[in-house]
C-alpha cells in the first residue's frame, strides 16, 4: 500500500512545499493560488488517466494498455497482470471444457443436459442417436415435447427418480433403453440412455431357455410318473404290459439323459475356464468312424456314401470335433425319410477344407435357416420328438465351430434336401504327419 500512495504524496507534497515558499518570499495569496493551480494540474492529470483506463476497458482486449507514469503506471501493470492471469485461467477452463466434451461424446451412454425448466442445454451423440434429436434444432427445447413417450411423461413428472426407467427408443422401435435422470446444481437435470437392447435379448433368451427345459423334461417325467404309478395300483402286472410299459419308460428315461448330457455340453463349450486342447485330429479317420455310426444308425433305411477327397488333419480338439460331426450326421439319419440318400464329404472347398453332410430329406424354408443354431429351436416339432432330437444339436455344432475358428454353411431346398457343411480356414489346416 505504501508504494502505491508514496508518489501522490510526494507530488501533493511538493506542491504544498513550493507554495509555502512563494508565501514566504512573495504574499500568502500567491502561495494559495500556486498550491491550487498545482492541485488542478494534478487533478487534470489524473482525469486524463481515468479517462484513458474508461476507454481501455470499452475497447477490451482490441487494443494494448496505457502508457502512464506515476501511481497510474501501477495501476495499469496490475490490470495488465490480472488480465494475463485471466487469460491463462479461462485458456485452462477452455482446455478443461473442451477435454470434458470430447469424453462425453466418446462415452457410449447418452447422455442430455437439462436446465431448471427441463430444457435441453446440451447432448452428445449417442443422446442424438437414442432420442433421435438434432444439434441445431432442438437445444433449448423442452424435453417432453421431444420424446413423446406417456411413461417417460409420468416418469419426468414424478420426481422420483431413484430408479431407471425402461422404454423403447424414439429413434427406432427395434431399440430398449434404460434412463435415469440425476439432480443437480439449481434444478437442473442430467438425462443418462443407455442401451440396453441385448441385454434383453439376452434376458428373453433365458426365459425361453428355461421354458423350453422345462416343457422339454415335462413330458418324459410325466410318462415315467404315470405308468410308475399304474404299477403302484396294480395287484398284478401282466408280464407283456409290464415289458412294454418298460420299453416306453426306458426310451423317455434315455429322452432326458440325452437331454441333460447336451445341456452339460453345451454348459461346457461356454464356460470361460474350458480353454481349447488342441491337438492334430485325423478327419479322414474320423469320418469312416461316423460313417460306421451313420450305417448303424440308420440300419440300412438309407443309402450311405462317404468320400474322402482330402487328406488333410486340422488343428483342434478331437473330441468336440467328433461331437459336432456326429450331431451333422445323426441328424441327416434322423431326418431323412426311408429310402433317401445320405452322404459325407471330406473336401477342399474355397480356400476353406470342410466336413459336409448331404441328405435327400424334405429341405428346410429360407426363413427358418438362420435360426436353426437357436437351442430348442425346431422347423417342425411333432417330428422333432419323433425322432428322438433334443434340439441343442445345431446349437453344440455352433459353439464347438466357433471354438475352432470354423463356419457352418447351411445349403437347403425344400423337397430336395439339405447340405450342412463344417468349413475350417487354412490356418487351422495341417498336412498328416508323415508315415
Amino acid at each position: 500500500m505504501f508504494d502505491f500512495w508514496w508518489r501522490p504524496v510526494l507530488v501533493l507534497g511538493g506542491n504544498l512545499f513550493a507554495a509555502l515558499l512563494v508565501a514566504v518570499m512573495f504574499s500568502v495569496t500567491a502561495g494559495i493560488i500556486l498550491f491550487m493551480l498545482g492541485v488542478l494540474g494534478y487533478l487534470i492529470y489524473n482525469l486524463r488517466q481515468m479517462a484513458a483506463l474508461i476507454h481501455w476497458l470499452e475497447r477490451g482486449e482490441r487494443g494494448g494498455i496505457p502508457q502512464a507514469r506515476g501511481a497510474w503506471d501501477d495501476i495499469f501493470y496490475g490490470l495488465e497482470r490480472l488480465l494475463r492471469r485471466q487469460k491463462r485461467s479461462a485458456t485452462k477452463l477452455s482446455a478443461l471444457l473442451d477435454r470434458f466434451e470430447h469424453a462425453a461424446q466418446a462415452i457410449p451412454d447418452g447422455i442430455v443436459m437439462l436446465n431448471g425448466t427441463d430444457q435441453i442445454d446440451w447432448f452428445n451423440p449417442a443422446a442424438s442417436r437414442h432420442f433421435s434429436l438434432d444439434d441445431a434444432a432442438d437445444r433449448g427445447q423442452f424435453i417432453g415435447y421431444l420424446i413423446r413417450q406417456a411413461p417417460f411423461h409420468e416418469y419426468l413428472a414424478g420426481h422420483d427418480y431413484s430408479e431407471p426407467l425402461v422404454m423403447k427408443s424414439p429413434a427406432s422401435r427395434d431399440v430398449t433403453l434404460s434412463v435415469q435422470l440425476v439432480p443437480f446444481g439449481d434444478k437442473r437435470k442430467m438425462l443418462i440412455s443407455r442401451d440396453i437392447t441385448q441385454i434383453e435379448l439376452v434376458d428373453a433368451m433365458r426365459r425361453d431357455f428355461v421354458a423350453n427345459v422345462s416343457h422339454e423334461l415335462r413330458t418324459p417325467l410325466t410318462v415315467v410318473g404315470g405308468f410308475l404309478e399304474t404299477f403302484a395300483d396294480m395287484e398284478h402286472i401282466n408280464p407283456v404290459d409290464f415289458r412294454r410299459y418298460s420299453d416306453l419308460m426306458q426310451q423317455q428315461t434315455e429322452r432326458m439323459r440325452m437331454l441333460v448330457e447336451d445341456l452339460l455340453t453345451l454348459s461346457r463349450l461356454e464356460s470361460p475356464q474350458n480353454r481349447l486342447q488342441e491337438s492334430a485330429t485325423d478327419v479322414p479317420a474320423l469320418a469312416r468312424l461316423l460313417f460306421q455310426d451313420a450305417q448303424s444308425l440308420s440300419g440300412e433305411r438309407h443309402r450311405i456314401e462317404l468320400f474322402i477327397d482330402s487328406d488333410r488333419w486340422v488343428k483342434g480338439n478331437p473330441d468336440e470335433l467328433r461331437s459336432a460331426f456326429g450331431n451333422l450326421v445323426s441328424n441327416a439319419v434322423r431326418y431323412t425319410p426311408k429310402g433317401g440318400n445320405i452322404s459325407l464329404r471330406w473336401a477342399a472347398r474355397a480356400g476353406e477344407v470342410c466336413f459336409s453332410v448331404s441328405d435327400t430329406g424334405e429341405g428346410i424354408e429360407p426363413h427358418h435357416i438362420p435360426r436353426l443354431t437357436e437351442r430348442f429351436y425346431r422347423v417342425d416339432r411333432g417330428r422333432s420328438r419323433e425322432t428322438g432330437g433334443t434340439g441343442l444339436g445345431l446349437a453344440i455344432v455352433k459353439h464347438v465351430l466357433t471354438r475352432h475358428q470354423a463356419r457352418l454353411l447351411i445349403e437347403s431346398q425344400v423337397g430336395k434336401g439339405s447340405c450342412f457343411a463344417a468349413c475350417f480356414p487354412a490356418s487351422r489346416v495341417i498336412a498328416p504327419p508323415a508315415a
